[in-house]
């Protein structure tokens, strides 16, 4: 995949992360290319969570680097069209919420209480009346991870990780102890057996609520 940095040289990171919906996308995508730094050995272009027309287009006004989106064991509906489209162009792919917002770690079970002030609280898959049924995607991470003496969180980063090369997850956290659990699982292997049948234990369960309240889905066209 192509480097962002590399021999000490700089790196400019130009992203758009909502796209107007009053506004050409490739009328976006040529206003930020005029911002691209003369300076910078390599640049990075990260195109928001689109469908891959979007991804071509962006992609045909100006090379794309990464493409930042939300992929986890709990949200694979990019496995569909957005990662093949990413690996015949060459573009990386870097997922956020690869722990499902917290849920995949098993930190969040059916007595957990989210402040009132918590994203969470108005996302659908963590209302009460799901959330016994996605737990059943916890149980599997939870069962892989004990086979490989990891934790839950390690599983689903180390799951990514084993995709494709050119897949790296930003787990998000505010404490050193998770930052050093998430870093473990890159230390995590899977064989194309393991993958394989997780594949087919989760092809299983059915993950139910929205990942996102309708006003944010509408945002994203998904």
């Amino acid at each position: 995949m192509p480097a962002s940095s590399a021999c000490g040289r700089t790196t400019s990171t130009f992203c758009t992360s909502t796209v107007s919906t009053r506004t050409c996308r490739s009328r976006t995508w040529r206003a930020r290319s005029r911002s691209w730094s003369p300076r910078a050995r390599f640049a990075t272009s990260a195109c928001p969570r689109r469908g891959a027309r979007t991804i071509r287009r962006a992609h045909a006004v100006q090379p794309v680097t990464a493409l930042q989106s939300e992929y986890s064991l709990w949200y694979r509906a990019p496995e569909t069209e957005i990662i093949p489209t990413l690996e015949e162009l060459g573009i990386g792919f870097v997922p956020f919420s690869p722990l499902g917002a917290g849920f995949l770690t098993g930190n969040v079970d059916l007595t957990t209480e989210l402040e009132a002030t918590d994203f969470r609280t108005s996302v659908p898959r963590f209302a009460a009346e799901v959330r016994e049924a996605n737990m059943a995607l916890v149980d599997l991470v939870r069962e892989v991870a004990t086979r490989k003496e990891a934790t839950p969180a390690q599983i689903a980063l180390g799951w990514l990780l084993a995709r494709k090369p050119w897949i790296i997850p930003i787990p998000g956290t505010t404490k050193l102890h998770r930052l050093k659990e998430n870093l473990g699982g890159a230390d995590v292997t899977f064989t194309a057996d393991d993958l394989a049948e997780i594949d087919t234990a989760a092809s299983k369960l059915q993950v139910a609520g929205d990942r996102l309240p309708k006003a944010l889905l509408d945002l994203t066209g998904k």
